[in-house]
């Protein structure tokens, strides 16, 4: 199978001076976890080349086995490094889409409009679309068939209010990315913060946090399988 990444080319962290992007774990985790199960993975941001990186995503206490894969991955670093430019593909070449997250999605994909068709068209064709922690942000402003939010009505979870106010940037992000998927009719549920929590609504996959992020990919490929 064909699985189209999209990440974010945003990095600047709203008006506080400090750098944001995507978070390593939630690239890597779901990576691997297409990559070992055989399945072939482009890579894709608004700017393409050089998506920006969470410089707090490198931290410590953030490193897990895939992340310390990934430090030692010479050859996905370097294909990291050249991702193409999101206007030049085609949904029609991939069989699922996933999205990392991370603060940037917040910024430029959640408006950007060739996501939002590149969305819209895996959902036209009944292919899954899947997205991790800040990373449902996307979803947004994708609408189905009948011009409704894409989500409308259905299952949806993402990075919750309270795992916000922890990280302390409730008044940095753009948006609190809870409210808005509630408020545009998403039947929003979370799990205890910072644990595992996915949730799947026919083709449409969400993960609340980092730690969902390998659960988000394992969802995907079951629907692959089917």
């Amino acid at each position: 199978m064909n699985i189209l990444f999209v990440l974010t080319s945003h990095d600047s962290l709203g008006n506080t001076g400090e750098k944001t992007g995507f978070w390593i774990e939630e690239f890597a985790a779901p990576y691997y976890t297409f990559a070992d199960a055989g399945n072939n993975i482009t890579l894709a941001s608004p700017m393409g080349g050089q998506p920006p990186i969470d410089p707090k995503s490198a931290l410590e206490d953030f490193q897990t086995d895939a992340t310390h894969r990934f430090d030692a991955d010479s050859e996905l670093q370097n294909k990291l490094a050249k991702t193409l430019r999101l206007a030049e593909i085609s949904a029609d070449d991939y069989d699922a889409i996933f999205y990392p997250g991370g603060h940037g999605p917040m910024w430029d994909l959640t408006t950007d409009a060739d996501s939002i068709s590149l969305i819209e068209a895996f959902a036209r064709q009944e292919k899954p679309v899947s997205a991790v922690c800040h990373a449902p942000s996307v979803l947004l402003n994708a609408k189905d068939e009948q011009g409704q939010p894409l989500f409308d009505g259905k299952q949806v979870t993402g990075f919750s209010n309270t795992e916000e106010a922890a990280v302390g940037l409730t008044d940095v992000v753009p948006f609190l990315l809870e409210d808005e998927l509630k408020g545009r009719g998403g039947l929003y549920s979370q799990g205890p913060d910072w644990m595992p929590y996915c949730v799947q609504d026919g083709m449409l996959i969400t993960g609340q946090n980092p730690a969902s992020s390998t659960a988000v990919a394992e969802a995907v490929l079951t629907l692959l399988k089917d």
